[in-house]
């Protein structure tokens, strides 16, 4: 007879199995979808020969090198000047109490969608933006719009501005989260402070110091950001060039054709858009070794002073520079959101109406319930994925090899454009064709392995002697993970749920192919506005775009708090039966 400890034991050992088939099998199956039509072979079109008309196709195509050459470029310099800001900013406020005002201010934006982030900046540098109605009372010739082609210009400034302002939150928090380490930010301050008394300049004590050691623990959320730039739909979508556009939006745009032979030509482009990211990633990694090799004598020549003062003060003002976009664009949506009439030279609208959110919140009911079902449902099997995972390796003493840890990062690290579209054709193969399931799936891939990186080092942290003392004392394995360790992840586990709805309620691509457009969120409805319908109806949009995580990351940091403070009124609760009865009496 097996008893129920075994039961429970047995399950939770095998979930690891179950996660990596999760995210193993849609990516490797789906790249497969893409590889078979790449070659030709799609049944369905009676083309059951391989053949390379697609690539052929491909390589035709009007503007092709320009499209591979703009989204290589917008990805890299997107990337490399997050990551110099980044460092720049670290190095100036370091050890400064700016650095944790500075993260408190730009934290939030890392849980706004994309979209929403691209609508706001297209806001502020349109013509008719903030940025030209800040500057019109001074410019006595600007009675219009200034003539200049921001956003969508065919250099891919917007973009890049974009791609940058969305990617350097995370890589600052990523550093301040591995500065947080106990071990680690303390030998790093330690060493810091040691080149400040042998007379470093700041800036050349944290560059010669600090970031060597530092940079390893940022190098995988590097080529995440990478990663994801070069295939990013959204951003490209709204502030990107229209002809010709990054090869990811052309890739989009081909497989959505009513012409159903372009999906060859699609599938062609995805296979190139993964080599385009591989190719990328490479070159960060070849960028990486020449500057060790060329960085490496000015480590150990022992000069204390590198222009720092200019460098600090050049970072100051870029920080605010920065911080002031990001506010600018803020407003303007709010502005926006709310203006009745409002002519061109005017900073202000002329009036403040409600009618564009009365009838935008009549319009969005159905994209918002679908939402916030598909984001709940999705991010709640990821976080229950990742406890029973997580609670696997103290069952088997270890920890997942880094093999199986790489597997779980597999859908940050891989183009989903190159995956998503054969994704959709093998849930044909197997019959999937409940589009709500499909979308949640879809969403699951991309949420699981945030939760995962958010939780992991929380549950890895739990004391064990708690664990142990309920052992002894003959409680099950279940009731050990439901009733010790459970209640001590309350926080991080309402953070990582909190987190996992914002990249749920992030998704566009996996929306629109996973329910073949017949799913409508607020997301693909803001895409969809950002593309020329009335300004103040998106942003409505966008702002309830940002609302949305911003209340579950609200509801995350509340519900502790509320929690710990009734056991703190009521310590009686937490005593023993025994001695309840004798209080009493």
């Amino acid at each position: 007879m097996i008893h129920a400890r075994d039961i429970f034991t047995r399950s939770i050992k095998l979930t690891p199995t179950l996660l990596m088939a999760l995210l193993v099998i849609p990516v490797v199956g789906g790249l497969i979808g893409v590889l078979l039509p790449a070659f030709g072979y799609i049944p369905a079109l009676d083309k059951t020969t391989f053949t390379l008309r697609g690539f052929y196709s491909l390589f035709n195509t009007a503007g092709f090198a320009n499209m591979l050459l703009l989204s290589a470029i917008s990805s890299l310099v997107s990337t490399l000047l997050a990551f110099i800001i980044t460092v720049l900013i670290l190095a100036c406020y370091f050890n400064s109490p700016w650095l944790y005002r500075i993260q408190r201010l730009l934290g939030p934006i890392l849980v706004i969608p994309h979209a929403a982030a691209a609508i706001a900046i297209s806001f502020l540098i349109t013509p008719s933006g903030m940025i030209s109605r800040l500057f019109s009372p001074w410019l006595s010739q600007w009675d219009s719009p200034p003539d200049w082609m921001f956003p969508h210009d065919s250099w891919g400034i917007s973009m890049v501005l974009g791609l940058t302002l969305k990617e350097l939150p995370f890589l600052l928090l990523m550093a301040l989260g591995a500065l947080a380490q106990a071990d680690l930010g303390a030998k790093l301050r330690a060493q810091h402070k040691v080149a400040l008394s042998l007379g470093y300049c700041p800036m050349t004590a944290f560059f010669k110091v600090v970031l060597p050691n530092l940079y390893p623990f940022l190098r995988l959320p590097i080529l995440a950001v990478l990663a994801y730039a070069s295939a990013s739909v959204e951003i490209p979508l709204i502030l990107g060039p229209n002809a010709p556009p990054t090869l990811a939006v052309a890739i989009m745009h081909w497989f959505n054709d009513v012409d159903l032979t372009l999906r060859i030509q699609a599938s062609a482009g995805a296979i190139m858009q993964l080599l385009l990211t591989m190719g990328l990633l490479l070159s960060w990694w070849l960028l990486e070794k020449l500057t060790k090799k060329f960085s490496h004598g000015s480590l150990i020549n022992g000069r204390r002073e590198y222009a720092g003062q200019l460098i600090q003060r050049f970072t100051q003002v870029l920080t605010f520079i920065l911080l002031s976009i990001i506010m600018l664009s803020l407003a303007g949506l709010i502005l926006w959101s709310f203006a009745g009439y409002w002519r061109f030279p005017d900073a202000l609208p002329s009036q403040f109406v409600l009618l564009h959110w009365q009838h935008a919140l009549q319009q969005m009911q159905t994209p918002l319930l679908n939402t916030v079902v598909i984001g709940f449902v999705a991010t709640l099997v990821a976080v229950i994925l990742t406890l029973f995972t997580l609670e696997a390796e103290q069952l088997r003493t270890r920890n997942l090899s880094n093999f199986a840890s790489l597997l779980i990062y597999l859908p940050m690290l891989i183009p989903s454009i190159a995956f998503l579209f054969g994704l959709v054709w093998l849930q044909e193969q197997v019959g999937s064709h409940h589009a709500y399931f499909n979308v949640i799936f879809g969403h699951l891939l991309f949420v699981l392995p945030y939760v995962f990186l958010l939780l992991a080092s929380s549950y890895r942290r739990l004391d064990p002697r708690f664990s142990h003392l309920a052992a002894s004392l003959g409680a099950t394995p279940s009731k050990v993970f439901l009733r010790v360790k459970l209640p001590q992840l309350l926080a991080p586990i309402l953070i990582a749920f909190a987190l996992g709805l914002a990249v749920s309620f992030s998704q566009y691509l996996p929306t629109l192919l996973s329910g073949g457009g017949r799913i409508n969120t607020i997301t693909t409805e803001a895409v969809a506005l950002a593309g020329g319908a009335s300004r103040r109806v998106s942003a409505v949009y966008a702002l309830m775009q940002m609302l949305l995580p911003a209340i579950a990351f609200f509801l995350a940091w509340f519900i502790p708090k509320l929690v710990f403070a009734k056991q703190t009124a009521s310590p009686h609760k937490l005593q023993h039966p025994t001695l309840k009865q004798q209080s009493k009496a």
